[in-house]
């Protein structure tokens, strides 16, 4: 549950960003669909949950 906020908190970024603020041309690598940006926000979101981490 810990990572769950983080990942769909990210999804929902990315997938704006791809959808608001990708490139029309499909340039953009990282947000060039919203799927895409969903893709890369939930990684970011997951990959800063861990590094946040404590044991």
């Amino acid at each position: 549950m810990r990572f769950l906020v983080p990942i769909l908190l990210g999804a929902v970024v990315g997938g704006l960003m791809g959808r608001f603020g990708g490139c029309s041309g499909g340039a953009c690598p990282l947000v060039a669909t919203p799927l895409r940006g969903a893709i890369y926000g939930a990684t970011i979101g997951l990959l800063l949950a861990l590094a946040g981490r404590s044991e």
